[in-house]
């Protein structure tokens, strides 16, 4: 018997009791890490959006107008790119130009967008991460990766959940799927940061909801 066959018994003999290809294999992960309340799972998001530098705000649906109106301004934005499906009233009060997305538009004008304004898909707690995936309230991808300011609305507590398991229970896998965990950066050998390299330098998110969760919240 060559060294070969002596080896390659030994490997059989060891993966004998071994499942075959055809086995199912159970992998028992956790959908998601402890057992939180709405309240709590919300505060988490919060807390770590700001760990991943994202600017937080909070409001009522009834003050978001005035809310994205004042960001707006805060910015200094001149223009503000709007989706197709983005609800109209959320603008209402802005002083800002809204200017729509269109498939036609250059990347040199998107460029000079000052802000774009968009809904997501679903915010992962544990992450710190929303989730855009094309609907009409969020536009096309490009639009959330040139302009260098991106206000997010989240819907609490409709929209948040606490892990990227329950995330992956309610988005299409065939859909153009953006996630997104602070804004845009990235470091060199060094490790100095640098904002802005591959999408927007400044991330804002609003986490809007009723006046009751606002309270519990706040």
């Amino acid at each position: 018997m060559s060294s070969r066959e002596r080896i390659l018994g030994r490997v059989r003999r060891a993966l004998a009791d071994a499942p075959s290809e055809d086995t199912p294999i159970e992998r028992a992960y956790l959908r998601e890490h402890g057992d939180r309340s709405i309240e709590a799972t919300v505060e988490l998001l919060a807390e770590n959006l700001a760990d991943y530098r994202a600017i937080v705000h909070r409001c009522t649906a009834a003050d978001l107008p005035a809310t994205l109106a004042g960001m707006l301004a805060a910015r200094g934005a001149k223009t503000v790119l709007v989706p197709p499906g983005l609800e109209r009233s959320w603008l209402a009060e802005a002083d800002a130009e809204q200017v729509p997305d269109r498939v036609e538009s250059t990347p040199h004008e998107l460029d000079r967008i000052d802000s774009v304004v968009t809904a997501c898909a679903v915010a992962v707690a544990e992450t710190g991460t929303i989730v855009l995936d094309g609907g009409p309230d969020q536009g096309r991808r490009r639009i959330t990766l040139v302009p260098d300011h991106h206000i997010c609305v989240v819907r609490v507590p409709d929209q948040v959940v606490s892990s990227v398991p329950q995330a992956l229970e309610r988005l299409d896998p065939g859909r153009p799927l953006t996630w997104i965990s602070g804004p845009s950066a990235t470091s060199d050998i060094e490790l100095d940061r640098v904002e802005g390299v591959h999408g927007p330098r400044t991330l804002e998110v609003v986490l809007v909801g009723t006046q009751a969760s606002m309270e519990v919240n706040s």
